[in-house]
């Protein structure tokens, strides 16, 4: 079992003390929030290749960086580092190769079928006013889904005018950065 593995390594961790190099407070210094994929090459290559340390940024993750709810955790999350932390800047960072491209809810709806989930639930939600095949969708171009992302922050009502915003997609094996114009 992988969580047993990691608890006992969580439990170890803490006796030896290896928490000590990052202790730092809730504050980034470098007043930056990333937006960013849940990617797993991105897990270490991301910080080391833009040079960021741990209390040096806010980080959020999910499946493709976007912005999938105008008043979701995303921009609950953003704003919360903006007004509560003191972000003055935010990055969105897409990557190559993301598995949100393309992604589809009929594909995931399949997926969900075979894994026991019952159609009458799946109709259910849908009643309930679900639209899966918005909800579930990646995206189709990684430089538009930066755009639009960047698009749905600067135009959010609740975020300041005087926040710089900008997007990248990152190459998700070299770590090369290229800015996208918004």
């Amino acid at each position: 079992m992988v969580i047993e593995e990691i608890l006992n390594y969580n439990k170890n961790f803490v006796e030896s003390k290896g928490y000590e190099p990052y202790i730092t407070n809730k504050y980034p210094d470098k007043k930056i929030a990333i937006l960013s994929c849940m990617d797993t090459r991105l897990t270490e290559l991301l910080p080391a290749a833009l040079g960021i340390r741990n209390g040096d940024v806010k980080l959020i993750k999910n499946a493709g960086g976007i912005i999938s709810h105008p008043f979701g955790s995303v921009i609950r999350s953003l704003m919360v580092a903006i007004y509560e932390l003191h972000v003055e800047e935010v990055m969105v960072v897409a990557h190559s190769d993301c598995g949100a491209c393309h992604m589809s809810a009929e594909s995931m709806i399949e997926h969900m079928l075979q894994r026991g989930i019952k159609q009458e639930t799946i109709d259910m939600i849908r009643f309930c006013g679900i639209d899966f095949e918005k909800w579930l969708y990646g995206f189709g171009d990684t430089r538009k889904s930066v755009i639009d992302t960047v698009e749905a922050i600067r135009n959010h009502p609740l975020i300041p005018h005087d926040i710089t915003i900008r997007g990248f997609i990152i190459d998700s094996t070299t770590g090369a950065l290229t800015e996208v114009e918004c």
